[in-house]
């Protein structure tokens, strides 16, 4: 299999693997309301919480952060990469979703299923999310590609947290309670999507490609 039928079934895989994201979240969370899914249920038992101001953050947190999902693999092909207009359009509309989703987070992490573990969690998330790709922008904006393209998946790797924890957290459900599930499940995806994406890093810096002029601008 060659480099370019690798890169297809790679990129499938991810649009698959979102594809099943978004029917989970219209089954949990739309299907039958917000208000019968079980993590919410739970919520509801503190007599602080507040169903209606949840609403207000969850629903465009659970939109922009699959708007940003589904930018990222398209960034990669050749069509985003030789259209230069079309990838920094969309590499702006990525950075600007995490910026507004990175608003929402502390409210929402607040009221996390599993308590202060699972909100400390989701706030090291958020840092990181803001950190990797504010760093991408910059390098964006110096005109520094390279720098920008490592910095871009490293917050493409905190976007897809998204996926790996909700994945990470099942298993962990089923033998400890969601005071240590949750964290630790968050930890771990944070910390399997950075290694494998500084795995990629390093191996592209020992066998890099063979260079090829280009106009493609960064992605912001």
């Amino acid at each position: 299999m060659n480099i370019e039928s690798k890169r297809r079934l790679t990129l499938g895989l991810m649009y698959f693997i979102i594809g099943l994201f978004l029917i989970y979240i219209f089954v949990m969370f739309l299907l039958n309301g917000v208000e019968q899914a079980p993590m919410v249920k739970g919520k509801m038992k503190d007599h602080h919480f507040s169903l209606t101001g949840w609403k207000w953050f969850f629903y465009p947190h659970i939109l922009l952060g699959t708007i940003s999902l589904a930018i990222g693999p398209f960034q990669l092909t050749k069509k985003s990469q030789q259209n230069p207009r079309l990838h920094k359009m969309l590499g702006k509309i990525y950075a600007v979703a995490i910026f507004i989703n990175i608003l929402m987070v502390p409210y929402l992490s607040l009221s996390a299923t599993g308590g202060i573990g699972t909100t400390i969690a989701f706030l090291v998330l958020n840092l990181l999310w803001l950190w990797t790709t504010s760093m991408g922008v910059i390098r964006a904006t110096q005109r520094k590609i390279k720098a920008h393209k490592e910095w871009i998946l490293r917050s493409y790797a905190i976007t897809w947290v998204f996926v790996t924890f909700r994945i990470v957290v099942i298993p962990f459900s089923l033998f400890l309670d969601s005071s240590l599930a949750f964290p630790i499940a968050v930890y771990l995806g944070i910390g399997i999507n950075l290694l494998f994406i500084e795995w990629r890093n390093r191996k592209n810096k020992k066998y890099p490609k063979v260079q090829v002029r280009t106009t493609t601008k960064p992605v912001v």
